[in-house]
């Protein structure tokens, strides 16, 4: 594997994926904001907007400003996101929605803080792309609530639980401190106040090793009871491969900059697991849900192949091979670039499908959904391409989030 032809093929796609975009209907020039649902060819197939699409969406053109130097097509769509985010986007109890109409009426929130968690990374990234001390102030106070009714869920100012839910049996999701570790770091990069972000992520982290580390199992547990315990049915025994491989580099990510062996130790484990349980051996690819004790899964869509997953596996092996020198690692990441770029790369129209049957076949051809969009895409290629180059100058692996 020739490392610098692979940082060249990288950048390739990521501006090939970025010409994708602007050429869309992505960029909502009468409302602001973005399009969320495109087709294949990237034309609107519903006006409906998803609130952290925004958010992401956001991050995505600041984050091309900032690493590559301000375009003025992306700086002028990280403008319209921001905006349309701040005027459209948040409720009166200061809570997000999380799907608005094109125009930015209300349709539906949720009672997860998913599209705060991306306002936070969008505006402190466009925070770094405007020198605007609102944008920062505006990322804090999000994460603050964030974090606010993450320790204490009865605080939540959008009350929609019945608090007799939790009694009977009570439910922790690792999606939580995942949004909120990487946020957490994000603000750390930028802000004043690092020993505040210091101390939440130790928080943060602890909980998530503390509950949802299972050494004896060799995973981690995607939901599991308040006080760490398994819970023997298909939602307790739910393993999300590719929540765990984004976890694992959020975390080896912290621990190169804290130099933090026993997290860094802890952090490749979570990868080794997943990776290995998730890894499908006779079709290839990354399952979407796995069962601990290869159950039935639940979730129809279990055996699936998701583009975002990939993604985060790419992002995961290499940074796991540049900390380590260790050439399994660069072996995982050959493995699932030949697979990606087999099966989730649309050769005819760009960018990448986003939903795979098991067997490789493509489910849907859409390219932006509620779920689907820019993001995850625009990130990895960002990040591969920063680590490849570290890896070609001997570099420290540089700050990932």
């Amino acid at each position: 594997m020739d490392i610098k032809k692979l940082k060249t093929f990288y950048h390739h796609e990521l501006m090939d994926t970025i010409d994708f975009w602007l050429k869309s209907d992505l960029i909502d020039k009468q409302y602001g904001g973005f399009i969320t649902s495109v087709d294949q060819k990237g034309k609107k197939y519903n006006d409906d907007k998803s609130v952290w699409f925004q958010g992401r969406t956001l991050w995505s053109f600041a984050k091309l400003c900032n690493t590559y130097g301000v375009n003025k097509e992306w700086e002028n769509a990280a403008h319209s996101g921001a905006k349309f985010i701040q005027k459209k986007c948040i409720d009166k109890d200061g809570r997000m929605f999380f799907v608005v109409t094109r125009d930015g009426k209300p349709l539906r929130k949720r009672r997860y803080y998913f599209s705060e968690s991306f306002l936070v990374v969008g505006f402190a990234e466009y925070y770094l792309l405007t020198k605007n001390p609102h944008n920062l102030e505006l990322a804090e106070k999000y994460f603050d609530l964030m974090y606010q009714i993450y320790k204490k869920p009865e605080s939540d100012p959008f009350k929609i639980t019945p608090k007799e839910n939790s009694r009977v049996r009570n439910i922790h999701s690792n999606a939580n401190p995942m949004v909120l570790v990487s946020a957490a770091q994000t603000l750390r990069r930028i802000s004043k106040r690092k020993t505040y972000y210091d101390r939440i992520i130790k928080d943060i982290v602890n909980d998530m090793i503390t509950l949802h580390y299972k050494k004896s199992n060799n995973c981690v547990l995607e939901n599991v009871l308040i006080n760490g315990e398994i819970i023997d049915n298909p939602t307790g025994r739910t393993i999300n491969p590719g929540h765990c491989i984004e976890n694992s580099w959020f975390l080896m990510n912290y621990a190169n900059k804290t130099k933090d062996k026993a997290l860094l130790k802890k952090a490749l484990n979570i990868f080794n697991w997943s990776f290995e349980i998730g890894w499908d051996k006779e079709y290839g690819g990354i399952y979407y849900f796995r069962d601990l004790y290869n159950r039935p899964c639940e979730q129809l869509e279990f055996d699936m192949k998701l583009w975002w997953v990939h993604c985060e596996a790419l992002i995961a092996s290499l940074a796991a091979y540049k900390l380590t020198n260790d050439r399994k690692y660069l072996s995982q990441f050959q493995l699932v670039h030949n697979y990606v770029f087999t099966h989730f790369k649309d050769k005819k129209y760009g960018e990448w499908f986003g939903y795979l049957h098991r067997d490789g076949t493509v489910s849907h051809t859409q390219k932006g959904s509620m779920w689907k969009g820019p993001y995850h895409l625009i990130r990895c290629y960002i990040l591969i391409e920063s680590i490849l180059d570290s890896i070609i100058n001997k570099k420290e692996l540089p700050d990932l989030l």
